[in-house]
């Protein structure tokens, strides 16, 4: 049993999920070196097969003779929107969304992410080629959670109602003889 299953065994954290691959990104177990050449390769094919996708489209583009200025804007409309798919991909994977952010500036984004698909897989694919996507920022925050879970676990000394009282030095403690409050003639 790993340090994760037994930590989550007796209730502390337990590590979250990343898409592919669950949670054998903590231990590397459960066929995480298959998963992760799978991740990079299907990526690059989808990325290549959705090039190919565009390709064809833009060869409509051409056949239809739109103009060369039409064919430029869409070209440089999806090479920015790849380019920030990629990049929005990489720091998701690096760091939280804020929370704090506006929910309909997320939806005006998915468009776009939309758009630059190909960021997106290529990101999946140069993150896959040194861990799981998303694992060194999962890593990180399961580590001090379970490091604040140990904390928290090692300060407790048990059951409270058992502890008996220690006597105090005034001479006032549960030993002295005395009664708490009065004092002695």
């Amino acid at each position: 049993m790993s340090d994760a299953q037994r930590t989550a065994a007796q209730g502390g954290p337990e590590p979250e999920e990343i898409r592919f691959f669950g949670t054998t990104w903590v231990e590397h177990d459960g066929g995480y070196g298959l998963r992760r050449v799978g991740v990079a390769v299907g990526s690059l094919l989808l990325a290549a097969a959705g090039a190919a996708v565009l390709r064809f489209a833009f060869q409509g583009l051409e056949i239809a003779d739109v103009g060369s200025f039409v064919n430029v804007l869409v070209v440089a409309g999806f090479a920015v929107c790849s380019a920030l798919a990629f990049r929005r991909t990489w720091d998701g994977f690096v760091r939280r969304a804020d929370p704090s952010a506006d929910s309909g500036a997320e939806r005006s984004m998915q468009s776009l992410m939309m758009i630059g698909f190909i960021g997106t897989l290529l990101a999946y694919f140069c993150r896959s080629l040194a861990e799981a996507p998303g694992e060194k920022l999962r890593r990180a925050e399961y580590e001090a959670a379970r490091e604040r879970y140990s904390r928290r676990r090692g300060s407790r000394a048990g059951n409270p109602a058992a502890r008996k009282s220690k006597p105090k030095p005034n001479g006032t403690g549960a030993g002295s003889g005395t009664k708490a409050g009065k004092k002695r003639r």
